[in-house]
């Protein structure tokens, strides 16, 4: 099992640092013997390559883990407007440190044109597109199906 915090460092509107002794919610399962780690959730590295590959191991090996993602740039939820945020608050994070801009900047930086990168963005809204047309027009499936995955991931943990 491995358990991940999403932390907008907000709590429905309250700054986490006015609102908890322990800020750092990687700690949070230790009293009941879970290891936890932070991660910068704004760091597509990080998150993917690094952490998940150790959150992978460490579920397949039947040990708890859980990951603190740290991540500001949204709510809580679609309604959530942020007001709790101040404007100059959220256009610094997206300047310093929104993922697709430092992916972006990377691939840049790596001699990646911008022609290459409006082709890849084209693809990537041509997949969103078709993957969010089939949610809402094709067919639920049937109720069969409810159990397959989860069977198959257990099965592939027990191994």
């Amino acid at each position: 099992m491995i358990y991940v915090i999403e932390n907008n460092r907000y709590a429905m509107g309250t700054s986490v640092t006015r609102s908890s002794a322990q800020t750092d919610f990687s700690k949070r399962g230790i009293s009941f013997n879970i290891p936890g780690e932070q991660v910068d959730g704004m760091d597509v590295r990080a998150g993917r390559l690094q952490a998940t590959r150790r959150s992978s191991g460490a579920a397949r090996a039947m040990d708890p883990l859980s990951r603190n993602a740290d991540l500001s740039l949204r709510g809580h939820s679609m309604s959530d407007p942020a007001k709790y945020r101040t404007r100059e608050e959220v256009d610094k994070v997206r300047h310093d440190q929104d993922p697709i801009e430092q992916v972006r900047n990377r691939l840049l930086a790596a001699k990646m044109s911008e022609q290459e990168l409006k082709a890849i963005d084209a693809e990537v809204r041509e997949i969103v597109n078709a993957a969010a047309d089939f949610a809402q027009h094709d067919p639920e499936p049937d109720a069969s199906e409810l159990y397959t995955d989860i069977y198959r991931l257990s099965a592939q943990l027990r191994n």
